[in-house]
């Protein structure tokens, strides 16, 4: 009879085991109750089960990978993370739903809180300043009204979502394609530690698995299973964020899509999902309220107020606000737009600079902060 140290070296055994997937492992486990059960029975109760083959049905019965399985859990707790695995009461409920959910997670920072709505925010990893603007705007909202954010720990989109959320005291969880000790990309490995002090990092890759490709649209379903409705901010035509909106779709989630410029590559995608029924969205009011989600918010708010920035402004100034928007705009157009003298425009726009009313971007190129 197999002896197993605590449960979560067995599940790993099995999780470890080639050819054994989180569909057949989950088929497994409703068909014993009991994973240590798993490794009791004999080989015709093994093949009783579903898509199970002879091969691996002979991996169990030879128990051959209890002692990597124990060097994976040493691995794990040298690295900081635990090994959660689906009969663990902090499993997230979410996941239990998916037909295919990691039967076992490695986890670092928080424990995920199970009575918290989280939304899943993704999108391109070369976005434009409005995309980045946008994550960050509706991760900052969603926190301030008590949901957390889930992303991918990606450039761009991702990175934002994340960092919107912390800057507003909220929950966010990143879900990476590689193993949970490996940071990547490399830059973000501030943005990894900032969530470990007040969110959490999910992995259901082995300890050390490289970022490969193929690993990210498995991230994916988890990103999606892991939230009530997901948000894409921002997405070309053919985009790693479509699979996930597709993910979510399978899921039974809700999609929202952030419109964008008619003009821009990076919003086709976005456009593509509103026609195909995904709720257009342009704060996190709109996400929250489709998801019945009462606000932690005290007394009403104006979901068609506009975002004003601090101090006042008059003349000059104001004008030159009102013309430039949240898509990069050249300063030569502005003073065509504006009717004013370049030089007279060059420097208002560097006392609003100073203010922090306008970002210049490179090649003289003006968008509202």
């Amino acid at each position: 009879m197999t002896h197993f140290q605590d449960q979560r070296q067995a599940w790993l055994a099995l999780y470890m085991i080639p050819g054994l997937g989180n569909v057949v492992l989950k088929r497994l486990y409703e068909r014993f109750l009991d994973v240590e059960a798993i490794f009791q029975a004999d080989f015709f109760d093994l093949m009783g089960v579903e898509g199970l083959r002879k091969g691996v049905a002979g991996k169990i019965l030879d128990g051959g990978l209890l002692e990597k399985a124990e060097k994976e859990i040493l691995a794990a707790e040298r690295a900081g993370a635990t090994v959660l695995t689906y009969q663990d009461p902090d499993y997230p409920v979410l996941l239990r739903e998916l037909h295919n959910p990691p039967m076992v997670l490695f986890l670092k920072g928080r424990k995920i809180p199970l009575e918290q709505t989280l939304v899943g925010l993704v999108g391109s990893r070369n976005p434009t300043h409005y995309g980045l603007k946008a994550a960050e705007k509706i991760a900052m909202a969603l926190a301030k009204r008590g949901a957390g954010v889930v992303s991918g720990l990606a450039r761009g989109i991702d990175a934002a979502a994340h960092s919107g959320c912390l800057r507003s005291g909220g929950f966010t969880v990143g879900v990476l394609g590689t193993g949970i000790d490996v940071v990547y990309p490399g830059s973000n490995r501030k943005l990894y530690e900032k969530i470990l002090e007040a969110g959490a990092i999910v992995s259901e890759f082995p300890m050390g698995t490289a970022p490969e490709p193929r690993n990210f649209p498995i991230r994916n379903r988890v990103i999606s299973g892991l939230s009530r409705g997901v948000a894409v901010i921002e997405a070309a035509r053919k985009s790693g964020s479509l699979i996930t909106a597709a993910l979510a779709l399978e899921q039974n989630r809700e999609i929202f899509a952030v419109p964008g410029s008619i003009d821009s590559l990076k919003s086709a995608g976005t456009h593509w999902l509103i026609k195909q029924g995904a709720k257009l969205i342009e704060n996190a009011d709109d996400i929250l309220d489709e998801l019945w989600f009462l606000t932690h918010e005290t007394g009403p708010t104006d979901r068609n107020q506009k975002s004003l920035p601090s101090g006042r402004m008059e003349g000059v100034e104001l004008k030159l606000y009102e013309i430039i928007g949240n898509y990069p705009i050249h300063i030569d157009q502005i003073a065509r737009t504006g009717d004013m003298d370049a030089g007279q425009v060059a420097m208002v726009l560097l006392k609003m600079e100073l203010n922090g009313t306008v970002r210049q971007l490179p090649g003289k190129m003006y968008v509202r902060c």
